[in-house]
């Protein structure tokens, strides 16, 4: 990459930050695209030439978070409980080196309630929001496996999955916050 492109590129992340502070801070609706150009330090014409609406920088934030949460829930010989282990502790240690990523959690939350999204962000949402019912099926063969603990395997996935979305919207919004310890969050699954 050339030094023009790399400077680009390094103005489109800017942008990109600038508006997900604004967006997790302000709320889609309050923040305006002023707001986004006056954070990334730019101009307004600027700021149109890398994306031509609010919608659409908001779009490709959705596009970004909905890419990161389509993981994959297995590793070949880890048992259930390691499979959750360590997605326990790659989203930890993300959330703790990257800011963005822990402010992603927020946005991607967020963006859940919106009634005012275009139909192909609430369908990218949805694909993305398929970590619970990908979770069911490893949750019951660690129950078979006697490791994981008896209880409704969609309800022990719930609780799974919205303590990480908790704990990483605490920390993007208090990024001095300590993070919890892994074992702590597979306690609610250990037998």
């Amino acid at each position: 990459m050339n030094s023009r492109q790399q400077q680009k590129e390094q103005r489109r992340q800017l942008i990109l930050q600038a508006a997900l502070d604004l967006f997790i801070r302000k709320g889609y609706g309050e923040t305006k695209i002023a707001d986004i150009a006056k954070a990334a330090n730019m101009s307004m014409g600027l700021l149109f030439h890398y994306f031509e609406s609010k919608e659409k920088l908001y779009e490709t934030l959705i596009r970004i978070g909905s890419e990161k949460l389509k993981m994959e829930l297995n590793f070949a010989e880890a048992s259930p409980l390691m499979i959750f282990q360590y997605v326990t502790e790659d989203i930890f240690q993300t959330i703790n080196a990257n800011p963005f990523a822990a402010k992603m959690f927020v946005l991607m939350e967020n963006a859940q309630h919106l009634d005012t999204l275009p139909s192909d962000i609430k369908e990218m949402l949805a694909e993305a929001n398929t970590l619970i019912a990908k979770s069911i099926p490893l949750i019951e063969e660690g129950q078979r496996l006697n490791e994981i603990r008896e209880g409704n395997p969609q309800a022990l996935a719930i609780a799974f999955w919205n303590s990480l979305q908790g704990i990483a919207q605490h920390i993007a919004l208090q990024p001095n916050a300590p993070c919890p310890e892994a074992e702590w969050i597979i306690a609610i699954l250990k037998k």
